[in-house]
């Protein structure tokens, strides 16, 4: 008797299902709700303390979004950057590219509240990127869904953020490249650094564009403003000297910071590259004028970031308290 067809197809595809399944669940280890089933209310706990912390504390939206660059773009998206100093450890937060980061005690408030409804089941990576996702919100950007899933690092990066994180004084060439190797064009990459658009910038970053001479690329009005605010070359970072990145809109992530570029009222070395440099700056000037491709814009980019390499399954683990690995 012949084979029956059927029967053949089935057997092939059953010898082809491993390797199917290995390809599959290796693009797909981070879901959207991941946690509906383990813990259905962890999302909405999330933005809920979000919210809170932000009408006590607004800079607290804006430190969101800096804990997931750091945390994104150094290894892996696995809240490494919320670990503290302790035998065997060496916290990310001492290192001079993380100067002015700050409210790192909050993602405890998120955590506790996370663990009263769910012990030992939602993440500290994962509260490190939706607490960005609902920051943005707080700052008038756009809502960007993103997947978790994510697991905790057991280890710090200390030795790698100075190589890895950008400073003030780094090329456009070298950010873009940064950016590129976690898989981010330079269209993303101009969308990302419009997080420039909230917060501040301390006076020791800034004074090599006011002293000995003024940057010539700095607005003469604006270097005027900025040296009221930096009056010293050597600023006591102490005194948490600062200027904002944008004094129209300083809390709100829109467009203002492209346009502010181009009128050479960038506060970083960075900023005013990214306007000049003929690989960004015709998505600067396309930003500048239409708000709503920027939001689309730093929306694909950062869920981009949000993904980068992620600790899932059975690497790393769920930290009981963000700030140490587990001892048991």
């Amino acid at each position: 008797m012949a084979p029956n067809r059927y029967h053949l197809c089935s057997s092939f595809i059953f010898l082809l299902l491993p390797l199917f399944l290995q390809f599959y669940s290796g693009k797909c280890d981070l879901q959207f709700n991941y946690y509906s089933g383990s813990c259905p209310k962890a999302e909405e706990i999330i933005k809920q303390e979000v919210e809170k912390l932000y009408y006590k504390h607004g800079n607290t939206a804006v430190s969101w979004v800096r804990n997931l660059f750091h945390d994104c773009i150094l290894k892996s998206c696995d809240a490494s950057v919320l670990l503290e100093t302790v035998k065997g450890i060496e916290s990310e937060q001492k290192s001079v590219r993380s100067f002015g980061m700050r409210n790192f005690k909050y993602v405890g408030t998120i955590k506790e509240a996370l663990e009263k409804e769910c012990p030992s089941t939602v993440s500290c990576a994962d509260i490190v990127s939706l607490s960005a996702r609902d920051g943005i919100v707080m700052l008038g950007g756009p809502r960007v869904e993103m997947k978790t899933g994510r697991r905790d690092s057991q280890e710090s990066y200390f030795s790698d953020v100075e190589k890895v994180i950008p400073n003030h004084n780094d090329s456009i060439s070298s950010v873009l490249s940064l950016f590129q190797s976690v898989g981010i064009d330079a269209e993303g990459t101009a969308a990302l650094l419009g997080a420039h658009s909230v917060g501040r910038v301390h006076c020791t970053n800034l004074v090599d564009r006011l002293y000995p001479t003024v940057d010539t690329t700095l607005d003469a009005d604006y270097a005027v403003y900025l040296k009221g605010r930096c009056p010293t070359p050597n600023p006591d970072p102490k005194q948490v000297e600062y200027a904002r990145n944008d004094r129209e809109t300083p809390m709100i992530l829109d467009n203002m910071y492209y346009k502010n570029i181009l009128n050479h009222k960038g506060l970083l070395g960075i900023d005013q590259q990214l306007a000049s440099d003929p690989r960004t700056a015709p998505y600067v000037q396309k930003m500048a004028d239409d708000n709503d491709y920027f939001r689309e814009q730093f929306s694909r980019a950062i869920v981009l970031l949000s993904e980068n390499s992620p600790l899932t399954e059975e690497q790393g683990e769920i930290r009981k308290d963000c700030r140490y690995v587990n001892t048991n």
